[in-house]
């Protein structure tokens, strides 16, 4: 017996078509297969396809998510995001973003677990420069680390002035945050 299908969505692009199946399998889980079809030269396709089963659909949204979010911060100006619009919608600070994806409002709204790291770091710096929000800086000095919370905090304030737009004050709220956090994982 086929497996049913509820829904399904597909797009192409140039010679790639892209289907993505919500489906019901056999043992009576949801699962979504994302298949990828592209026209070769000789007039076939060649078909690729992920699964991605009920259980792990929450990990698949925020994979999504963080992706779309990350992007849409970008400086990319080159590149036009159609996710961007909304999220940065008539200039690059965050007060001119949609209420929903502001750190604050998403803090607030969701919990901690809502942000990406550079968004918590964000409330603390509370702004960026022209034309870099404080996501977005906060995105850079976290790429420059390889992402990695600890790599940062062994910096001093020397090292984080070397990004334009952080100063003292904002040195000392990042330190000072990361400090806390070593110390309660100390503690406990």
């Amino acid at each position: 017996m086929k497996n049913p299908n509820f829904n399904t969505e597909n797009f192409s692009s140039g010679n790639r078509n892209y289907v993505i199946d919500f489906k019901r399998a056999v043992n009576d889980s949801n699962y979504i297969c994302i298949t990828r079809s592209d026209k070769l030269l000789n007039g076939g396709y060649r078909r690729s396809n992920v699964v991605v089963f009920e259980e792990d659909f929450h990990f698949l949204v925020a994979a999504f998510s963080s992706l779309f979010h990350s992007a849409a911060h970008l400086q990319l100006d080159r590149i036009e995001y159609p996710c961007r619009q909304k999220i940065m919608s008539s200039g690059k600070g965050i007060k001119t973003w949609d209420p929903d994806m502001r750190p604050r409002e998403k803090f607030i709204a969701h919990g901690t677990e809502a942000l990406s790291d550079a968004e918590l770091m964000a409330m603390l710096i509370r702004s960026g420069r022209p034309n870099l929000s404080a996501v977005a800086l906060c995105d850079v000095m976290l790429k420059a680390v390889g992402g990695r919370l600890d790599v940062l905090a062994r910096q001093d304030h020397k090292s984080l002035a070397k990004f334009k737009g952080i100063g003292p004050a904002k040195s000392s709220a990042i330190l000072t945050a990361l400090e806390l956090g070593r110390r309660m994982c100390a503690v406990g």
